[in-house]
């Protein structure tokens, strides 16, 4: 076994402190990403938006914003690529939290294949007493291998991704560019991950992240902010 662990970060200003959270590099483990698709470069930081995106990943900002963070994520994934199910497993089994009660995979990146994929659900059959959670648009794995979930991984379908003609059937949440566009979907919004790991209905998170100059996007946002939502941790 690599004596290199990966790396996990805990709460943020959206989530609690208890919850711990795992990350990759945003874009480059996508294979779903597409309204939100941006990359932000592995050494310079130069953001690169995906051509038919709606809206910017937060994510990707972060790592374009805060070159510690980018490197964090990249070692992650470094560490990760090329590993069979069961390297990858026995990996994050050696690299997580021993006081870990819940689990955010993925604040930044997704699956990224299937093996890695099946090799978190084996992570939370063997850590049946710590709740995993995740948002992916890599519904084509979930869809193949939904009977391999254990009922302590909880996953919620991402809308606005290449997969999403088959996303019905499962939990979704929405990007949502107000509070009136929640409403008008008759969706709850989300400010603490809280519906994600708790609930079962769909719903709706509100637009944060910076946007590319000029967008509907940044406009949205920019009032947002004029209404007085500064970020998830205030409503």
């Amino acid at each position: 076994m690599n004596n290199i662990l990966l790396k996990f970060g805990r709460g943020n200003a959206k989530l609690a402190k208890e919850i711990y959270t795992f990350s990759l590099p945003a874009g480059w483990t996508c294979p779903g990403a597409h309204a939100c698709l941006a990359r932000a470069d592995r050494f310079s930081g130069k953001l690169t938006d995906g051509a038919e995106q709606s809206f910017r990943c937060f994510a990707a900002s972060e790592e374009a914003a805060y070159p510690t963070v980018r490197l964090a994520r990249w070692h992650n994934f470094d560490l990760l690529t090329g590993l069979d199910r069961h390297s990858a497993k026995e990996l994050l089994l050696a690299s997580l939290p021993a006081q870990a009660s819940i689990v955010r995979i993925h604040v930044s990146g997704d699956f990224f294949s299937a093996a890695y994929f099946l090799a978190w659900c084996d992570v939370a059959r063997e850590r049946s007493t710590i709740k995993f959670y995740a948002y992916t648009k890599s519904i084509h794995f979930w869809k193949r291998q939904v009977d391999q979930i254990p009922a302590n991984l909880v996953l919620t379908a991402s809308e606005g991704g290449k997969f999403d003609p088959a996303i019905n059937g499962f939990k979704r949440a929405k990007v949502v560019y107000s509070q009136a566009e929640a409403a008008a979907l008759d969706l709850e919004i989300d400010h603490d991950d809280r519906h994600a790991y708790e609930q079962a209905d769909n719903f709706a998170l509100l637009l944060h992240g910076g946007q590319a100059k000029g967008s509907v996007a940044a406009k949205a946002l920019s009032a947002l902010r004029a209404a007085g939502h500064q970020g998830y941790s205030r409503k």
